[in-house]
């Protein structure tokens, strides 16, 4: 495996977060800030429908390495709409 860098490594990725982004073939913080947390969020959905704005909130703040509660108030209205564009 070339990257040993864990993704619970990353703030707001806990031990089931880290199952379901391997299980979606993301398997690094990097691969993670690569595809970024609207691709990940949606690999995540179609996997597990359940996944929710949380998820996303938290994929985010992983990527700019801050706790989602830190999101700025615009981050957060924009990730909701982009959430809310997949509800049925």
């Amino acid at each position: 495996m070339k990257n040993m860098t864990k993704l619970t490594s990353m703030v707001n990725i806990g031990r089931e977060m880290e199952k379901k982004l391997l299980f979606v073939g993301i398997d690094s913080p990097e691969k993670l800030e690569e595809v970024g947390a609207r691709q990940a969020f949606l690999q995540l959905k179609a996997a597990y429908p359940h996944v929710c704005l949380v998820h996303l909130y938290a994929l985010e703040g992983a990527i700019q390495k801050i706790d989602f509660n830190r999101l700025s108030p615009e981050k957060k209205k924009e990730l909701k709409a982009f959430s809310d564009s997949f509800k049925k």
